[in-house]
């Protein structure tokens, strides 16, 4: 600007100076020119000064607005969604470093551990602050594992979202500091380290920087948040929430699972059998005497293992691939020179959809009858203890389906194309649709989920909390 102003001066006193000259002479001129020059560096010097003020209060204004968003604990800022890009990223990894922090271990799965106690109040006092409606839900017989409910209030007339992520871990065997929330490299595109980082707090965590900017910038529907306990064995905390939400469900459910960004729109559900098989007991000098439960458990595993080839031969689903058969834990007897009268095993049935658990439970009970079929000493009982259901998204909603084009273009304005894809394992997804929620799966991935290296990308945490911003206000705005 200085230097088109200082060329417009100049152009502007030439001709003066050029008649002054020819009228009175050079020494004249020369004078006239040298009050040009001073008269042309106190108009430049003002305009200057004042562009500069203009600049110091644009950043002091703006730095103003992001104080008051820290105060608040990073949550919120200012009242515009485009102006939140950054302030999103950077709160969505402050709040994943801290809840790595905090030990959220499930005792269900590690008798004993924290649980999800203190999580849930960190969490609720986040949440908080900007101004959500918070309901701690306890499921029925399960004291000190609360799942939390948080609710941003719309003007009204919009559609209404729920953000879901579990906050319970499994153990941390084998990690030497599974909650030192440790990162490596930078907070931009480096990765954090720790149990959960990656299944799942730091999808919490950006669903909760989220939420909060989208509520402070404004919607018209409402945008909850349902953070709850024991996903990994149960889902307790997630089917006490849904029947505490029955009759004001919200219109749609994002579950933040890690999926490397991609929507995973199908997933495949599990069914555990537990197989006990009886024998009778006898002094091994004499083996014809009793019967031997570990040698029908060997038959049995062999029959299992050949069952699964049959499995994987069968049609495919186009997202999630065949089912599986496999033993997951193998046990019999309890001493030399006694032949063992029990044997026990837990035969794990992966379904896809249009599978079910009692299809599953009757393979299982079919490859018992083969072997007693074979050997009439051989007797077992197969009885299943916890099944899962498979889920694919409703594709017929057009409330899903308005989901899904939103997340897509969110994540499509950040270069990362997102696709449609199917997940081998089981997330709440199943829990939310079969409630009436149409749902989509979609996070931040990392690497050694359930290992004793469990990370997540920063830069992919960055981005999913900046395009879930945008999609969730795209999804909640005016119809």
């Amino acid at each position: 600007m200085t230097y088109q102003l200082g060329n417009l001066l100049a152009a502007f006193t030439l001709p003066i100076q050029q008649a002054l000259a020819k009228e009175h002479g050079y020494p004249f001129a020369l004078a006239a020119t040298i009050v040009s020059v001073f008269v042309a560096v106190a108009v430049l010097t003002a305009v200057g000064s004042e562009a500069r003020g203009i600049r110091v209060r644009e950043r002091g204004e703006l730095g103003g607005r992001a104080a008051r968003g820290q105060a608040r604990g990073g949550l919120t800022g200012p009242a515009t969604v485009s102006g939140m890009r950054d302030a999103v990223a950077d709160a969505a990894v402050d709040l994943a470093v801290e809840l790595v922090r905090i030990d959220s271990v499930n005792p269900a799965l590690v008798p004993g551990a924290a649980g999800e106690g203190a999580i849930i109040d960190l969490l609720a006092g986040r949440l908080a602050d900007p101004g959500a409606e918070l309901e701690i839900i306890d499921a029925a017989g399960t004291a000190g594992r609360p799942s939390l409910v948080a609710t941003f209030r719309g003007s009204g007339g919009g559609r209404s979202i729920l953000l879901n992520g579990h906050v319970d871990t499994v153990g941390v065997h084998g990690m030497a500091e599974p909650f030192a929330g440790r990162v490596q490299g930078d907070r931009e595109t480096g990765r954090l380290h720790g149990r959960g980082a990656c299944d799942m707090k730091a999808g919490i965590a950006a669903m909760v920087a989220a939420a909060a900017a989208v509520a402070a910038a404004g919607t018209a529907g409402d945008v909850g948040l349902a953070l709850v306990a024991d996903e990994e064995p149960g889902s307790v905390g997630a089917r006490a929430v849904l029947e505490h939400l029955t009759g004001r469900l919200p219109d749609a459910c994002l579950v933040g699972e890690p999926t490397g960004l991609d929507l995973v729109v199908a997933q495949r559900g599990y069914a555990l059998i537990d197989v006990t098989l009886t024998g009778r007991a006898a002094h091994t000098s004499q083996p014809q005497l009793g019967v031997n439960a570990v040698a029908h458990l060997g038959r049995l595993l062999t029959a299992v293992e050949a069952s699964n080839a049959r499995v994987a031969a069968g049609a495919a689903h186009p997202l999630v691939g065949t089912g599986s058969l496999l033993a997951t834990s193998a046990s019999g007897g309890s001493s030399p020179f006694v032949l063992p009268d029990s044997a026990h095993a837990l035969i794990e049935r992966r379904t896809v959809p249009g599978e079910s658990a009692e299809q599953a439970l009757e393979e299982v009970e079919g490859i018992v009858r083969h072997l007693r079929d074979a050997d009439s000493d051989v007797q077992a009982v197969a009885v299943l203890t916890l099944a899962r259901d498979p889920w694919e998204s409703d594709t017929s909603s057009p409330v899903g389906s308005a989901l899904v084009r939103d997340l897509e273009a969110a994540l499509s304005a950040r270069g990362r194309t997102a696709s449609r894809v199917g997940a081998p394992y089981w997330t709440e997804s199943a829990l939310t649709q079969a409630a009436g929620l149409p749902t989509v799966v979609c996070g931040p991935s990392g690497g050694g989920v359930h290992a004793a290296d469990e990370w997540v990308d920063l830069a992919e945490l960055r981005t999913y909390a900046t395009a879930l911003r945008d999609a969730v206000a795209a999804f909640a705005g005016p119809l």
